[in-house]
């Protein structure tokens, strides 16, 4: 089996404050507004894509939020991974010996995730509640990133820390080291007896998968943490990062 394993916000899919043109069609609508939007390009390779090999999303988003997602109301992937590849869903249903799975690899680090969850609890720049996403990975936003990440790495003890500290704009995470999308890769991979894997993503999250693949694609901004060699598209910042990866993609296929 051949998949096309990809991250989804701002490699498919792009927010509203995003231009991306006017041919486009609603991805996402949160509280009775239009917030993620898909390319009528992207969408339409996409479909043929996945009418070719299995299309499998790889998202940091929470199963909640992954669920906002509609390709347009006419299909969906059959399989896709949440919780930054922590959670296996097949119609949309979570895959309960998956996740099993995955808080077993997690548990050496739950008493470090309490420990970054109070330290945020009580940091003066956070914005919104600290949240266990999924139970997997703490998460909250900040007005001052910068600083609220320096107080996280001094509270944990920056060099005895074990959990993978990101900023992303005004969000915080706090990651087990095994819960990224590489191992995510490889578990789908072992999962479905995938022998071929397509990937695409915009951001450090993304590295772990895009090193892993076969086929990898990614724009010009992460290319200096891209370990692999062969069978990597960098993509320059011409249109639109999606409308590339599936031209590219179809063409291949």
């Amino acid at each position: 089996m051949k998949i096309f394993l990809s991250d989804l916000d701002n490699t498919i899919i792009y927010s509203y404050k995003r231009d991306i043109g006017n041919s486009k069609l609603t991805a996402e609508i949160y509280k009775g507004r239009e917030i993620s939007f898909i390319t009528e390009h992207t969408y339409k390779a996409l479909d043929f894509v996945n009418g070719k090999i299995n299309f499998i999303p790889l998202t940091t988003r929470s199963i909640e939020q992954y669920k906002r997602i509609s390709f347009n109301k006419i299909w969906s992937p059959k399989f896709a991974l949440s919780s930054n590849g922590g959670t296996l869903l097949i119609n949309g249903s979570e895959d309960m010996e998956y996740k099993r799975e995955t808080f077993k690899i997690i548990e050496p680090f739950v008493e470090e995730m309490s420990e970054a969850e109070n330290i945020l609890i009580n940091d003066s720049n956070r914005i919104i509640d600290v949240q266990r996403v999924d139970g997997l990975f703490v998460y909250t936003k900040s007005e001052n990133p910068e600083e609220t990440l320096k107080i996280l790495e001094n509270g944990l003890g920056e060099k005895d820390c074990r959990l993978r500290l990101f900023r992303n704009n005004q969000k915080i995470y706090a990651v087990p080291p095994p819960l990224n999308k590489g191992e995510a890769l490889e578990r789908v991979k072992n999962y479905l007896d995938c022998d071929f894997v397509i990937s695409a993503g915009d951001s450090i999250f993304d590295v772990p998968m895009l090193n892993r693949a076969d086929i990898s694609f990614f724009p010009e901004h992460i290319r200096e943490f891209i370990e692999k060699k062969d069978g990597i598209f960098s993509f320059k910042g011409n249109g639109v990062f999606s409308d590339y990866v599936l031209d590219k993609i179809s063409s291949i296929i």
